[in-house]
């Protein structure tokens, strides 16, 4: 059976299901629906839809066929007037079966989602100041060598190291346990990090200050939810700020539905690493003004230690601090003015809730499996995060954007001196600046001096004999020449020892540099 491709849309009353039937026998259909369950046969097509909200058959139910467009368009009236059905472009949530529909279903994972359940109604502190976690003896050869979405892999890059020592920077992961995982990411990217780069792009920002002007998709779809938001308190989540390409909408289809049973480490683990990846989205989104390239699969993986380095956070601001490391070390455009910009877009981002994530998401999944051997890290991330994040209840994304959004972060978290850098390099461009304006003044004496002392031998020159000034004319001669001489070395004397520096603002003598590497 073939799964059509379909939308939904609704009104205060009515739930509308457009569904794409071509080469489908119009005369020949059947339609069930009752509560929350929708059925539609049209051979060779099947859709079977688990709905947001309930629907009745009242006798204003209406259906129709468009013969050109080969669209079957079904109108449902809504059980309860004015109810608001939330979710419906979460297309891979919708077609997943009715829960507990199996005639034996796992006694364990019954037991598991209603926990689970419960705790997702309980709010979350993500200001918590969290300890490490401490594994038993039991747990260690389980829980420290995971990685993936929820940390629910392992033992995966045994059977692929080969392919895939250019997607991770850590090797053999399956058997390096998370804190030497973080103590070699730190190391390496001190390693990595170079001061003229960085310097560099910090004085010459042209670059920078113009992918910072581009404005991608959600900039326009927050505001216009800001707006609303002003003018209504209650309408502006019921509005679609974001809209699905029918491309992505067909991908939607494709991903097979499925549980993920998480505990609370877990679902926190999993939030954190949210934000790493959309970090490290935007940035890829900004500098490259909303193209993709060959570097795009590399900005994404590279800047984000989830993806790079496996990594398990335990708070924000060890999320901020990991990305801003990364944007300073690797990159082509190394300005701390980026990371702030990104932390930004994924506020927003999150603020436009879970249908802009998705489609975020979306993006990257699409970037990923284009770049090869990339496409791994959807097996181990981002196709789960696709399922899941169609099922995330709004008020948890809403959350999250709070927090990070009074997260803060500053150079001297970032751990490289960036401050004192900065600092050193414009005492070096003023000292530059000062021997320059000296260097001037200088110039413009000597004439002067020069005509000060030929007009006083000329003076003493006319009160002598002819023979006398013969030979004072010979000796003014050999004197001026002699301190003109003198004055020019004293100058070349000044460049020669005046510090050089190059086109970095950093200051560099003839022996040795003033910041070692």
């Amino acid at each position: 059976m073939i799964t059509p491709a379909f939308e939904l849309s609704q009104d205060p009353d009515f739930l509308t299901i457009i569904i794409k039937i071509p080469y489908a026998r119009a005369s020949e259909f059947d339609v069930y629906f009752e509560g929350e369950d929708f059925k539609f046969y049209a051979k060779p097509y099947f859709l079977r839809l688990t709905l947001p909200g309930r629907i009745v058959e009242d006798g204003r139910e209406k259906a129709s066929y468009n013969t050109d467009k080969g669209t079957f368009t079904i109108q449902l009236p809504k059980e309860i007037p004015g109810q608001y059905f939330e979710g419906l472009d979460m297309l891979t949530s919708l077609l997943a079966p009715k829960k507990l529909r199996a005639a034996k279903p796992l006694v364990e994972e019954i037991a598991a989602s209603a926990q689970l359940s419960e705790e997702e109604e309980e709010e979350f502190d993500w200001e918590i100041e969290q300890t490490p976690y401490k594994e038993t003896a039991e747990s260690t050869l389980q829980q420290q060598y995971c990685y993936g979405f929820g940390n629910l892999r392992s033992a995966v890059f045994q059977r692929l190291q080969d392919e895939l020592s250019d997607v991770i920077d850590i090797k053999d992961p399956d058997r390096v346990p998370v804190d030497e995982r973080r103590r070699k990411r730190l190391a390496a990217e001190a390693a990595k990090f170079d001061p003229d780069h960085y310097l560099a792009d910090f004085f010459e920002d042209e670059a920078i200050q113009h992918v910072l002007k581009y404005k991608p998709w959600w900039v326009d779809a927050h505001k216009k939810k800001m707006a609303l938001k002003e003018e209504s308190h209650q309408e502006h989540d019921r509005q679609t700020f974001v809209v699905f390409s029918e491309e992505e909408r067909e991908q939607l289809r494709k991903f097979k539905n499925k549980s993920h049973l998480l505990d609370k480490r877990a679902r926190h683990h999993v939030y954190l690493s949210l934000i790493d990846i959309l970090l490290a989205y935007c940035y890829e989104i900004c500098v490259n003004e909303g193209d993709k390239n060959v570097e795009s699969s590399w900005n994404v993986r590279k800047l984000s230690a989830t993806l790079c380095w496996l990594e398990s956070f335990t708070s924000i601001h060890d999320v901020l601090v990991s990305f801003g490391r990364r944007v300073l070390c690797y990159p082509l455009h190394r300005h701390f003015r980026l990371v702030t910009r990104a932390i930004d877009d994924a506020v927003m981002i999150l603020q436009l809730g879970k249908g802009a994530v998705l489609k975020c998401l979306l993006d990257i999944h699409k970037i990923f499996r284009e770049n090869d051997p990339s496409y791994i890290l959807n097996d181990l991330f981002i196709t789960d995060y696709c399922i899941w994040i169609q099922k995330t209840k709004s008020k948890k994304l809403a959350a999250l954007a709070e927090s990070l959004q009074k997260a803060t972060l500053t150079k001297s978290h970032i751990g490289l001196e960036l401050e004192e850098l900065e600092a050193a390099a414009v005492l070096v461009q003023e000292e530059e600046s000062k021997l320059k304006a000296a260097g001037t003044v200088s110039k413009q004496q000597l004439p002067s001096s020069e005509s000060e002392t030929s007009d006083s031998e000329e003076s003493s020159s006319t009160s002598s004999s002819e023979t006398e000034g013969s030979d004072s004319d010979e000796r003014e001669s050999s004197t001026s020449e002699d301190g003109k001489i003198n004055s020019l070395q004293g100058a070349l004397q000044e460049e020669r020892t005046a510090p050089l520096i190059d086109c970095n603002g950093l200051r560099q003598d003839t022996n040795t540099s003033m910041f070692e590497h």
